[in-house]
């Protein structure tokens, strides 16, 4: 005989002569109602499809209940909405409009094969957790965890979904590389302190091309900044021009990227480079009437005084050839502030201010979409004890960002979020309160009357209708 239960009652402070009361009883009630315009963007670009793709299932067909498609985008959907922890999903997994994001026929988990797990549309966390877990040797004979990803596959997707978004090549494509710090508080493997952090960390490399991301691939931190940065430049480089033979392509960075090896390599391969130059005193020598003139503008003026010199240079000894180098000499209330960048860009085809700041600072954009994953899709969630599993973490969040980038990009031209972070969009388009209800023939979401955002939500929905559903 089924048990009934009182819900939990909770007061609160009178409203006048009215009592004010709440319960944990209004049934299926989600708080992520505008989560269906995720599900629309997927349905149009196949972004967690491909992604799924990338892994390969040995489990017996015959005791599946969710598909490594299922599995994907309950947990990418999840990080999208705010939820950074499998902890998060053993609730999660009771709501139906999740269920009804990843494609649950069963949306309120009704006909679960186990008796314990109905009602839980849903993998649970221990479920998903296999995703991350399971080694690269798994097979059909191991025990439990069995869904291996490939992870040359994987990297290879971020650009693959760049090149999907541009139906023509653009002019030209701009490689942003960065490294940044992921905080470590365990004993993860590849743990290792780093001197200018100042903490135990990883030392993630990025790519960007604009905002779409290309690259995050974890790397312990006791190495070179540049660490294989030439390596996935040339796979980038290859992918692209397997498509678009003849676009231009330039590699920006900072001077943690200037290195002979990656600079050569673009010089042999039709790719320009933009880099930061770390100054010593050949080059502020260079750079001393110039800056000489910049004080004295500085001294006229008590405001900030640029020049620009432009001379070849080359090391004494790590550089294969003379390169262009700019030198910015700029003179503030605090002083000097020298500053030089290394190019193969010909001084005839941008001049030294232009190319200084207008091509070369243009990359401190990357530093905000770092951040808008780091800090809004939970990148730095790195707690597994294996390299590994980390990096598919990583992934994971990598894959959430191309979904809310393609959100962003698709749907919201034209609204008030077009330009806005992820965490603004998940806040203010995605957290709609709506009641659930689910029939033999629909499911029907009552959303929030007093939803402050309603025409955005009903803009981007329009947006999204025009933008064709991908096969399949």
């Amino acid at each position: 005989m089924k048990t009934e239960c009182n819900a939990s009652k909770f007061e609160f402070q009178s409203l006048g002569r009215r009592e004010v009361s709440a319960a944990f009883d209004g049934g299926p009630i989600s708080s992520d109602g505008g989560g269906l315009l995720l599900r629309e963007v997927e349905l149009r670009t196949g972004i967690l499809r491909q992604f799924s793709d990338c892994f390969t299932d040995h489990r017996d067909p015959e005791l599946i209940e969710h598909t490594v498609f299922e599995l994907v985008a309950q947990r990418a959907y999840g990080l999208a909405l705010g939820y950074e922890d499998l902890n998060d999903h053993d609730q999660l997994r009771h709501d139906p409009l999740l269920a009804t994001l990843v494609g649950k026929q069963d949306p309120l988990g009704r006909d679960r094969i186990a008796q314990r797990d109905c009602g839980k549309a849903l993998a649970g966390k221990s479920t998903l957790n296999r995703l991350e877990l399971t080694p690269q040797d798994a097979s059909r004979e191991s025990r439990y965890k069995k869904i291996v990803a490939d992870e040359g596959r994987i990297a290879d997707l971020f650009v693959e979904l760049f090149l999907q978004a541009h139906p023509e090549p653009p002019a030209e494509i701009v490689l942003d590389l960065d490294a940044t710090d992921d905080p470590l508080y365990g004993n993860q493997e590849g743990r290792f302190f780093h001197g200018y952090y100042g903490e135990y960390c990883y030392l993630p490399l990025y790519i960007f091309a604009g905002e779409f991301l290309l690259c995050a691939k974890l790397r312990p931190s006791n190495i070179d900044g540049a660490a294989g940065a030439t390596e996935e430049v040339e796979r980038m480089v290859s992918l692209i021009r397997r498509q678009w033979p003849q676009v231009r392509i330039v590699v920006r960075g900072d001077s943690g990227f200037c290195r002979e090896d990656l600079m050569a390599w673009c010089e042999a391969h039709r790719v320009d480079f933009i880099l930061g130059l770390a100054r010593n005193r050949r080059l502020q020598e260079m750079l001393a009437s110039p800056m000489e003139a910049a004080k004295q503008q500085f001294a006229e003026t008590g405001q900030a005084a640029r020049e620009f010199a432009d001379f070849t240079y080359r090391t004494l000894d790590s550089w294969s050839k003379s390169r262009r180098v700019v030198g910015k000499a700029e003179y503030l209330s605090k002083g000097e502030n020298p500053r030089f960048i290394v190019t193969s860009i010909a001084a005839e085809t941008i001049e030294a201010r232009s190319l200084y700041e207008e091509h070369y600072c243009a990359r401190g954009e990357m530093e905000n979409h770092i951040k808008e994953q780091q800090l809004s899709l939970f990148a730095d969630r790195t707690s597994t004890s294996e390299m590994r599993s980390n990096q598919l973490r990583l992934w994971f969040s990598s894959i959430a960002y191309a979904l809310m980038h393609a959100l962003r990009r698709l749907a919201l031209p034209g609204t008030r979020l077009e330009r806005a972070q992820c965490d603004t969009i998940r806040w203010k388009l995605l957290k709609i309160g709506a009641a659930v209800r689910v029939s033999v023939r629909r499911v029907w979401l009552s959303l929030s009357e007093s939803y402050p955002f309603r025409q955005v939500f009903e803009q981007a929905l329009a947006n999204l209708t025009a933008v064709p559903l991908v096969p399949g």
